[in-house]
């Protein structure tokens, strides 16, 4: 072997040496996915620390009273979608029921034009991973609270996700952690695709109204939801790492949007969120459109 050669060698070989060493010497990055800690399984930590996150009991209102023309509307609400069983509309409710990922990431595809992934987004997809916590942890206390009962323990009629009926029986109603969810989820993804941003919040109002198709909220308890959901958004902004996040995902769907996405299949959520036929009561009355 000549000097050269072996000259050669030995330099790729310490390149080599070196580049490992660096790579295990650089500190962890903290915003990466697998650095957050989950609070159950597949569920993430939030942003938030649990001082910072809104506080339910104060912000929203009590439950509606017996009697009261509020709980009037609930319950005309809730016969209304009690009809909707076995249609498309049931089947995207019990879609819009799942949160965890990666079948979650899917909900605002259509909303959006493009599909979140962990590879192509994984900032944003983080983002919304988060997010489940700081907005379904808020609505706790006001649920410990008020110990609303949910509307199958009422009605008796089934619910479109019959595996937890154990577990929702024992959680109050109100406010909507779902709702909270998806609405906080619908307020972030307008801000980072504004053009798109009254699809997604039709898509986000949508969502917070499965729960109600699932016959598992009352109609208030969504609509206090969306009142949470906003409360925490407010509260990631003046989170930096959320910020930073929010900067990371902007720029990734600019670069997904440029590639061209492939289009979503929004056949059963076209359907499921056409106008209603017939007359429907508030909030069912007015169109919710897909996209």
């Amino acid at each position: 072997m000549s000097v050269t050669n072996r000259s050669m060698r030995l330099l790729r070989f310490a390149a080599l040496l070196l580049l490992a060493w660096l790579g295990g010497c650089a500190a962890p990055n903290p915003n990466a996915t697998d650095a957050i800690p989950e609070i159950r399984p597949g569920i993430l930590a939030g942003y938030l620390a649990p001082e910072d996150r809104p506080d339910d009991v104060s912000l929203i209102p009590p439950p509606p009273a017996i009697g009261s023309a509020a709980l009037a509307m609930d319950e005309e609400v809730s016969r209304y979608t009690l009809g909707l069983q076995d249609t498309a509309r049931w089947t995207l409710a019990r879609q819009d029921a799942e949160l965890m990922f990666p079948a979650a990431a899917r909900t605002f595809a259509c909303a959006t034009g493009f599909t979140i992934s962990a590879e192509r987004t994984p900032a944003l997809y983080r983002i919304l991973r988060r997010t489940v916590a700081d907005a379904g942890l808020a609505s706790y206390p006001a649920k410990q609270a008020y110990q609303r009962p949910r509307p199958f323990l009422v009605n008796g009629k089934p619910i479109c996700t019959p595996d937890e009926a154990e577990h929702l029986r024992d959680s109050g109603a109100y406010p909507s952690g779902h709702a909270a969810i998806g609405w906080a989820w619908a307020l972030i993804l307008a801000e980072l695709v504004p053009d798109r941003g009254e699809a997604i919040l039709r898509r986000g109002r949508a969502f917070g109204l499965s729960r109600v198709v699932c016959n598992v909220h009352w109609s208030s308890d969504v609509m206090m939801g969306r009142v949470l959901g906003a409360a925490v958004v407010s509260r990631l902004h003046a989170d930096p790492v959320f910020r930073a996040d929010l900067e990371s995902a902007r720029a990734e769907i600019a670069a997904l949007r440029a590639a061209g996405p492939a289009a979503p299949d929004c056949r059963l959520e076209n359907e499921a969120l056409a106008p209603p036929a017939g007359e429907a009561p508030w909030p069912f009355s007015e169109p919710v459109r897909g996209n």
